[in-house]
């Protein structure tokens, strides 16, 4: 069941609230829309992207994000998150807080979702 495909929940990519920038979670989908292989190196560097391009279609950078929510099936998977994040956000670091959870999509290893102020 890894790498299906869920139909399209409701829900905008992001939202703007004055000059703020909600986004949703984002997961590690391909171009296809199916959760991409390679295990939780290959699942951040994806969520991640697709985090960047969100911002980028709001017009925001990641240097603009102020907090990011993620969620990791495993614990274990901090190490691999933590040096994925640190190649997208530089510091001063965005707030964050990291949650070990399940998620609704099969095969999904993490999530992340970001507030960012529009410049």
């Amino acid at each position: 069941m890894q790498g299906k495909i869920m139909s399209r929940p409701p829900l905008s990519p992001f939202r703007i609230a004055g000059d703020l920038v909600f986004t949703s979670g984002q997961l590690a989908r391909g171009g296809d829309g199916a959760i991409v292989a390679g295990g939780i190196e290959a699942q951040a560097e994806r969520c991640l992207a697709n985090l960047v391009a969100v911002l980028a279609d709001a017009g925001c950078t990641p240097a603009d994000v102020v907090k990011v929510t993620a969620w990791l099936t495993d614990a274990g998977f901090g190490a691999a998150f933590n040096a994925a994040y640190a190649r997208v956000f530089g510091e001063p670091f965005p707030a964050r807080s990291t949650v070990v959870s399940a998620l609704l999509a099969p095969g999904a290893l993490i999530e992340v979702e970001a507030v960012a102020l529009r410049r």
